[in-house]
C-alpha cells in the first residue's frame, strides 16, 4: 500500500490487519454518526417528550427512504472505483467520479422538489399519531430541503471509500457530529422541538459535505480528476454501468425501507408510546450497526479489488474475519440490553410507560443485533462483486417476502399484536446472511466476471 496516496491497494498483504486498519476509521465515523443521530433522539425525548420522540423516529424513516435513493448509486460508484483500482485503470476512476457527482447531485434537487410536495401525503399513509403530526411534518420537510447536502456527503464518502481511504471521512463526520450536538442543544432546548433537531442535522451535513469537497479539490491531482465543469457531465458508458449496478442497489434499499414504513404504519396505530419504544429500538439497532457497517464498507472495497484481481482466497478471509468481529460486538450489546433494559431506554426517554415496555422489547433487540452482525459481511460480498441482480432479489425477499410477510403472519394472523410486528421485522434482517452464506460456500461466485471488466 502507498500510504502517501488516497488510493490504496488491498490485493496483497495481511488481510486481517488491512481490514481492521481500513475499518476502524469507519467504526469511529459510524460511532459519531450514531452519536449525533442519538443526540436528536435524546435531546428531543427529554425536551419534547414522547410526541417529539415519535416525530423524529417516523420522520427519520421517510428521510432514510430518500437517502437510500442516492446510496444505491453511491455504493455502485464505490464498487466501480474499487474494481477499476483492482484492474489498475485510473482513467476510468476519474470518469466514474465525474459521472457520479453530476448525476447524484442533480437527482438530489429532484428528490427535494418531489419530497416537499408529497411529504404530507406520505406521513398520512404512516398513521402518524395526532400528538406528533405537526412536529413530524416539520422535521421531515426540513431534512428534505437539505437533501443536496445529505446526498453530497454520501457521494464524497463513497468516492473516498472506493479508493481505500477511510480516515478522511472520519474527520469530516467528526466535525459534523460535534456541530450537530451543539446545535441540537441550542435549537431544541430553545423551543424549536423536532424541527430544531432536523435543522441541526442539515447544517452539520452541509458543513461536512463542503469541507470534504474542498479536500477532494485540493487533492485533485492524486484523484486524477480536474473538477472542471465539463468533467461533471455524465459519460455515457460510465453512466450506463452506474445505473445498471446502482438501480438494483437502490431498489433493494428502497424495498427494505418501504417495507419498514409499511410495518411502521401498523405499529403507529398502537399509539405514541409504542411508536416511541419502537423508535428507541431502531436507534439501538444503529448502535449495533457501528461495527458491522464499518466492516461492510471496508469489506466491499476490499472484496471489489480482490474479486476483480482474481484473489478469491482473500475474499473468503475478509468475510470470515468480518463475521467473527461483528458477532462478538452483537453479543456484548445483547448482554447489556438483556440485563439492563430500563436504564438503556431511559437514556432516550424516562416516561414510565416507555420504560415499562422496554423489557418486552429486549429480546427483539438481540435478534436485531445479530441480524446486523451477519448482514454486513454478506452485503459486502454481494456489493463488492457488483452482483446487481442478487441485490434486487435480496431487497425484494427481505422487504416483501420476509418483513411484510412475517409481520402480517405473526402480528395479525397469529394474533401476537405489537410483539408479532417487532419479531417479524427483526427476523427479516437475517435474509442477506441466509442467502449469501450458502452462495459463498458453493464457490459459484468465483466464476462471475467483474462488471467493470465485462463492460
Amino acid at each position: 500500500m502507498n500510504n502517501g496516496s488516497l488510493i490504496q491497494d488491498y490485493t496483497q498483504g495481511p488481510v486481517a490487519r488491512q481490514l481492521l486498519r481500513f475499518a476502524w476509521p469507519f467504526m469511529v465515523s459510524n460511532l459519531l454518526q450514531t452519536a449525533y443521530n442519538l443526540a436528536d433522539m435524546i435531546v428531543v425525548g427529554h425536551f419534547a417528550g414522547p410526541a417529539g420522540l415519535s416525530a423524529v423516529s417516523i420522520g427519520g424513516e421517510i428521510i432514510h427512504l430518500y437517502t437510500f435513493l442516492a446510496m444505491g448509486l453511491c455504493s455502485a460508484g464505490q464498487i466501480m472505483i474499487s474494481q477499476y483500482i483492482g484492474l489498475k485503470d485510473r482513467p476510468s476512476v476519474s470518469k466514474t467520479i465525474g459521472t457520479m457527482f453530476g448525476f447524484v447531485l442533480a437527482m438530489s434537487l429532484a428528490v427535494t422538489a418531489l419530497g416537499l410536495c408529497f411529504n404530507r401525503v406520505f406521513l398520512g399513509w404512516l398513521n402518524v399519531p395526532e400528538e406528533a403530526w405537526e412536529s413530524c411534518l416539520a422535521y421531515t420537510s426540513c431534512c428534505t430541503a437539505g437533501c443536496f447536502f445529505i446526498y453530497g456527503y454520501n457521494m464524497v464518502s463513497s468516492t473516498l471509500r472506493g479508493m481505500g481511504d477511510s480516515k478522511h471521512p472520519m474527520l469530516f463526520i467528526t466535525a459534523a457530529a460535534v456541530l450537530n450536538v451543539g446545535l441540537d442543544l441550542l435549537f431544541v432546548s430553545g423551543g424549536m422541538g423536532a424541527f430544531g433537531a432536523a435543522l441541526a442535522t442539515v447544517i452539520a451535513q452541509g458543513v461536512s459535505f463542503l469541507g470534504a469537497l474542498v479536500f477532494l479539490y485540493r487533492r485533485r491531482e492524486d484523484l486524477g480528476f480536474d473538477f472542471r465543469p465539463r468533467s461533471f457531465l455524465p459519460e455515457r458508458r460510465t453512466l450506463g454501468l452506474l445505473i445498471r449496478l446502482g438501480v438494483p442497489m437502490m431498489l433493494q434499499s428502497c424495498a427494505i425501507s418501504i417495507s419498514s414504513l409499511f410495518v411502521t404504519s401498523f405499529i403507529n396505530a398502537y399509539g405514541v408510546v409504542v411508536s416511541a419504544v419502537t423508535g428507541v429500538g431502531s436507534k439501538l439497532s444503529t448502535v449495533a450497526s457501528i461495527i458491522t457497517l464499518a466492516l461492510s464498507h471496508a469489506g466491499a472495497t476490499m472484496v471489489g479489488q480482490n474479486f476483480a484481481a482474481g484473489r478469491f482466497d482473500r475474499v473468503r478471509r475478509i468475510l470470515w474475519i468480518s463475521w467473527g468481529v461483528g458477532g462478538a460486538f452483537a453479543a456484548l450489546l445483547s448482554g447489556a440490553v438483556l440485563l439492563w433494559p430500563e436504564p438503556v431506554f431511559a437514556l432516550f426517554n424516562d416516561d414510565p410507560a416507555v420504560l415499562a415496555m422496554s423489557r418486552s422489547y429486549a429480546p427483539v433487540a438481540v435478534i436485531n443485533f445479530f441480524g446486523w452482525a451477519l448482514r454486513g459481511p454478506s452485503a459486502a460480498l454481494c456489493n463488492g462483486m457488483g452482483f446487481a441482480s442478487m441485490n434486487l432479489v435480496l431487497g425484494v425477499t427481505d422487504g416483501v417476502v420476509m418483513r411484510i410477510g412475517l409481520c402480517l403472519l405473526m402480528g395479525v394472523t397469529l394474533g401476537m399484536g405489537i410483539n408479532g410486528f417487532w419479531y417479524g421485522s427483526a427476523l427479516a434482517g437475517w435474509t442477506f446472511f441466509l442467502v449469501m452464506f450458502p452462495y459463498l460456500l458453493s464457490g459459484r461466485w468465483e466464476k462471475r466476471r467483474p462488471p467493470v471488466a465485462a463492460g
